[in-house]
């Protein structure tokens, strides 16, 4: 994640020298402030922050139940909704899998062990924070911004649909039981003991999506960072802390609360 920070400030520099009209430069046009529509450049401030989140918790919670109900969206939201109830179906097959095979991938899961990947999807905009803050650049000081509004928005969303469903965690299924039942049989609290959906994969695709469109032009910055952010996910099914559905729907949350409400131009 340092290599992917140090490579987008190289390049951002380079670019900076090239052309002074990126979207920190005080010459910038309407479209490049994102009043023209462009997503990527959406500006953001601590200042704006907090009055942001509640703005985008209005958006998940009220603005959009009510465009669903106006007939609008529906395509997407069936589309995740068949996928996931699809992987809940097959969840029960998978899953023993992962289970009889789990020592086969010890070294990879203690790399992606649960506080490791917090961390490291944390590192991703607190070093883009540093780096702008070092480089004066205000872009990448408010990329780290919004993805750090990313993160809380999709974790917000997150816990509250983990508060309801409570579904048991595959390593919380006793040797040799079933899959199966697992809803409304987990913990109480969400934060722990609660599988769906997988809050790493909400959030790491959250973070990832930031990075990907506000740096769209370097062609490789979306590979890197979608590659990492589904490393992540995947990770999260191979040590059986959460059910193929509960990884597809995080990350299906992640991408969507922040391309369609943390991004949309203001």
């Amino acid at each position: 994640m340092l290599v992917l920070v140090v490579a987008c400030t190289r390049e951002r520099a380079n670019s900076q020298s090239a052309s002074p009209q990126w979207p920190d430069s005080p010459s910038h046009t309407r479209e490049a402030r994102g009043e023209g529509g462009d997503s990527s450049n959406r500006e953001v401030s601590w200042r704006s922050l907090p009055k942001d989140f509640l703005h985008d918790q209005k958006g998940i919670w009220v603005a959009f139940p009510a465009q669903l109900a106006k007939g609008h969206y529906w395509l997407p939201t069936l589309a995740v909704a068949a996928g996931t109830a699809g992987l809940i179906v097959a969840d029960p097959h998978a899953m023993p899998y992962f289970r009889s095979h789990s020592r086969n991938l010890d070294d990879v899961n203690d790399m992606f062990d649960a506080p490791i990947t917090t961390a490291e999807v944390i590192v991703l905009p607190a070093s883009l924070l540093v780096a702008g803050y070092a480089r004066h650049d205000s872009y990448q000081v408010g990329t780290a911004l919004l993805a750090g509004e990313a993160y809380a928005d999709s974790a917000v969303v997150d816990l509250a649909v983990k508060a309801i469903t409570r579904r048991k965690r595959p390593s919380d299924v006793a040797p040799g039981a079933s899959f199966n039942d697992t809803f409304f049989s987990g913990g109480k609290s969400p934060f722990k003991g609660s599988s769906f959906p997988s809050g790493h994969a909400a959030g790491a695709f959250a973070v990832a999506t930031v990075v990907a469109t506000r740096y769209h032009t370097h062609r490789w910055v979306p590979w890197a960072v979608y590659g990492f952010a589904t490393a992540v996910s995947l990770s999260r099914i191979t040590n059986r802390s959460h059910f193929p559905s509960d990884v597809f729907l995080g990350a299906a949350l992640g991408y969507t609360l922040t391309r369609y409400q943390v991004l949309r131009p203001r």
